[in-house]
């Protein structure tokens, strides 16, 4: 097992190695020069050469990469030209937005998803199963800005159960403000007992969240029904009827463990596709998260806020297959031999 996490940790490190390269690269080819929109464009030349020394643009290529990544791992990603704040402060406030509408989105996805599957593989070829493949491939193919506008429009605006946009009733800052421990409003809620902020945080969160869990739940249900389907059909299973299990307990209780293999690999990569998706999300429901963030950097040609969007979700992709890898490694002993 320890060989097995060593492994799979040189593997990420080689990723985010990777990643740390391409971003450097796709901040020298964007258009634009970043001294020009520091200093603003009427700077003089004096102006504009002290911000490219700053910046170290003046200086080899093979040397902006060392320093860059140098600056990175101290934990220095750079001054936002828009904000003129570091960015790595602009993403730790923005971040946990993010986080905390695609962590209520993917917590969704994996409760209702691999029920569903089970429900699909238990019924296979009959109604029930025919259900889950057209609503699944109907979750899947729906473009996220049009099932946002349409959730708002009926729940919102016409039935008036949730609220239309936002993280929270703002006039609870007057009334009840909040104290920060992690920057996630609804955790900070939940451990500071401030239930006014907790209680209106779920209901904001409540439709952009199934909008962001639609994909992932129809990919998921549709990889473990395939999945269950598959091990249904193993030697054990076959073993199990025999000795009189129904098909239920099979599914549930010995082919449910080894399918959930696929399935865990396929999290991983739905919730980075779910923070990226999460971007329109964002914008529809004006939640202040790295979604709008990312947005104004990219309208403002702002090369390090967008270098540090990009690098912070290529890394919480790593990370998560990582975890995932190691839950595999738990879960299905044959994948440390991989």
């Amino acid at each position: 097992m320890l060989r097995y996490l060593a492994r799979r940790l040189g593997q990420a490190l080689l990723v985010v190695a990777g990643v740390v390269v391409l971003t450097f690269v796709v901040m020298r080819l964007v258009p634009g020069d970043p001294a020009v929109a520091f200093a603003g464009p009427k700077a003089t030349p004096e102006q504009l050469a002290e911000a490219r020394a700053r910046f170290g643009l003046d200086d080899p290529l093979y040397v902006q990469l060392v320093n860059y990544a140098r600056d990175l791992v101290s934990g220095d990603w750079g001054t936002s030209l828009r904000t003129r704040q570091p960015v790595r402060d602009d993403l730790y406030v923005a971040f946990p937005a993010s986080l905390e509408l695609v962590g209520t989105a993917l917590l969704i996805a994996v409760v209702a998803g691999i029920p569903i599957g089970v429900l699909a593989a238990r019924f296979k070829t009959k109604f029930p199963d025919f259900g889950v493949r057209v609503g699944s491939m109907l979750a899947v193919s729906v473009p996220v800005f049009w099932l946002a506008l349409v959730l708002q429009t009926v729940f919102a605006t016409n039935l008036g159960w949730f609220p239309i946009a936002g993280e929270y009733d703002s006039s609870l800052d007057r009334t009840s403000p909040l104290t920060l421990w992690t920057n996630i409003t609804i955790v900070d809620a939940l451990i500071t007992g401030n239930w006014p902020i907790f209680t209106s945080t779920l209901q904001h969160l409540v439709l952009p969240a199934l909008v962001v869990a639609a994909y992932p739940v129809g990919v998921i249900a549709q990889m473990t029904r395939a999945a269950l389907i598959e091990e249904s059909g193993q030697d054990h299973a076959r073993l199990e009827r025999a000795l009189g299990f129904g098909e239920t307990s099979i599914l549930t209780k010995f082919a449910l463990r080894p399918a959930l293999n696929p399935v865990l690999s396929l999290i991983a990569l739905v919730f980075a596709y779910a923070i990226v998706n999460g971007f329109l999300v964002e914008a529809v429901f004006n939640w202040p998260g790295l979604g709008r963030y990312a947005v104004e950097s990219i309208r403002s040609l702002d090369t390090p806020a967008i270098a540090g969007v990009t690098l912070l979700v290529a890394l919480v992709y790593v990370l998560a297959n990582l975890v995932v890898d190691i839950l595999q490694g738990f879960v299905d002993p044959r994948t440390r031999m991989r």
